[in-house]
C-alpha cells in the first residue's frame, strides 16, 4: 500500500513537472558577458489565443528600448526565439520544473551562455523608464543646420550616417552619397558630375536650429540646403532609362515583424555585405538604403505594404557591386550557407525582387565645388 502511494505521488508530481515545462508565460531574467561586461537581459512572454506566445527582450543595461521577439516556441524541453531587430536568437533548455532555462544567446557572430531564470514579483530586475522622446519639430519648420562641421574624413571605417539626438554625423561619405540622402535617390541616379564627387570622403556634424527632433523629410532639406550653401551644388532634373529593381510580396506573403518603435520615428540600418539589419523601416526607405549600398541600380518598393518593420536579411554575396557589397566568396562545400540575395528575400522576407527596366528620375550636376579651407572647419549658418 505505501509503494502504491509513493507511486502516485511520483505520477503526480512528474506530471505536475510536465505541465510547468509547457508554459514559458512570465518574466526570465539572465546575465551575458559583453566586451567584459555583464550585461542583464529580461524577456517577458505573454498568452496569445490558440497556446500562441508573444515576447519582448529588454537589455536593461543598453536602455530601455523593447524588442519584440519572434518564432518563440517550446518543443518538449528545448525554446527558441528570436529576436529580428538586433539580429539576436536564443536557444535553451527549460528545466523539469519550470522555472530555468539554460541556453545560448547569439548575435552573429558572437555566441554567449545565457541563462535564464524565472522572476518573481520580489526578484524582479527593473526595467528603466525609456527616456521622453525629443520633442517632434513643428512639420511646418523649414530647419537648417544653425551649426555644421565639415572636414575631409581619414577614410578609416565605412560610411556612416547617424541621427544621434539633435545632431546628425556623417562619417566617410562622398557628395555622391550626400546628394542621395537629401534627395532620396540610388547613386546612380546622380550624373554628369566631376569624378571627386564618387571619391574623395567628407565627415560631417550638424545641429539644425530650432527646437524639436526634425523628421527624416527635415534632416533631407537641411542637407539639400548645405550641398547649396557649402558645395554650391546646383543641378537640373531628368529622365533616363535606367536598370532597376521592383520589390514585390510573394504569392505565400509576407514574413516580416512589426517594429515595436515610434510609427513616426527615424528608421536604423547596419550590417555588412551578407547581414543586413534593418529597424523600424517602412519598405520604401528600406528599399532605397538597401539598393544604395548593396545593388548596382535603384530599388523600386512596389509591395504596398504599410508600417515599420523590423528584420535581418542574410545572403551570401554573389557579386561586387554596391559600395558595401563584398567580392565573390571563394568555393565551399558549407550546407549552411545562407542563400543568394534573391532567395534570401522571398525565404526570409516573404519578397520578391525582379530585374526591370523604367524611366527614373535622375539629378543631373550642373556646377558643384570643395568647401574651402575654412568652409571644411567650423560653419555658422
Amino acid at each position: 500500500m505505501n509503494r502504491s502511494i509513493l507511486v502516485v505521488a511520483a505520477l503526480v508530481a512528474l506530471s505536475a513537472a510536465d505541465l510547468t515545462a509547457q508554459s514559458l508565460v512570465g518574466t526570465w531574467q539572465g546575465t551575458v558577458q559583453s566586451d567584459g561586461k555583464d550585461q542583464r537581459i529580461v524577456v517577458k512572454v505573454t498568452a496569445k489565443e490558440h497556446d500562441a506566445l508573444e515576447a519582448v527582450l529588454y537589455r536593461i543595461d543598453q536602455g530601455a528600448r523593447p524588442w519584440p521577439a519572434s518564432s518563440i516556441t517550446l518543443q518538449g524541453f528545448t525554446v527558441r526565439f528570436a529576436v529580428p531587430g538586433i539580429s539576436g536568437t536564443y536557444e535553451g533548455k527549460l528545466n523539469a520544473i519550470g522555472n530555468s532555462i539554460a541556453g545560448i544567446w547569439t548575435i552573429a557572430p558572437a555566441a554567449m551562455p545565457l541563462n535564464l531564470i524565472r522572476a518573481t514579483s520580489e526578484t524582479a530586475w527593473e526595467i528603466p523608464a525609456q527616456p521622453a522622446p525629443l520633442k517632434p519639430m513643428s512639420p511646418d519648420a523649414n530647419p537648417v543646420f544653425e551649426v555644421a562641421t565639415i572636414k575631409p574624413s581619414k577614410g578609416e571605417g565605412g560610411i556612416s550616417l547617424r541621427i544621434m539626438g539633435h545632431r546628425f554625423v556623417t562619417q566617410n561619405t562622398t557628395v555622391i552619397d550626400l546628394i542621395a540622402f537629401a534627395y532620396n535617390l540610388h547613386a546612380k541616379q546622380v550624373v554628369d558630375g566631376p569624378a571627386w564627387l564618387a571619391t574623395e570622403k567628407w565627415d560631417i556634424v550638424g545641429e539644425p536650429d530650432g527646437e524639436g527632433a526634425p523628421s527624416l523629410d527635415q534632416w533631407r532639406v537641411m542637407f539639400q540646403k548645405l550641398l547649396a550653401d557649402r558645395f554650391q551644388l546646383t543641378f537640373h532634373r531628368d529622365k533616363k532609362e535606367l536598370s532597376a529593381y521592383a520589390i514585390t510580396v510573394a504569392k505565400n506573403g509576407p514574413k516580416l515583424t512589426k517594429s515595436g518603435g515610434n510609427p513616426n520615428g527615424i528608421p536604423g540600418f547596419r550590417g555588412p555585405a551578407g547581414k543586413f539589419i534593418s529597424g523600424n523601416a517602412n519598405m520604401a526607405e528600406f528599399a532605397e538604403i538597401f539598393a544604395d549600398l548593396f545593388l548596382d541600380r535603384p530599388m523600386v518598393d512596389q509591395t504596398g505594404l504599410q508600417g515599420r518593420y523590423d528584420f535581418t536579411l542574410e545572403w551570401t554575396p554573389d557579386q561586387a557591386t554596391g559600395r558595401r557589397a563584398a567580392a565573390p566568396p571563394p568555393p565551399a562545400d558549407d550546407l549552411a550557407a545562407p542563400p543568394d540575395l534573391f532567395a534570401a528575400f522571398q525565404q526570409q522576407l516573404g519578397l520578391k525582387v525582379e530585374a526591370v527596366k523604367a524611366p527614373i528620375s535622375v539629378i543631373a550636376i550642373d556646377r558643384v565645388e570643395k568647401p574651402s579651407e575654412n568652409q571644411a572647419r567650423t560653419i555658422l549658418l
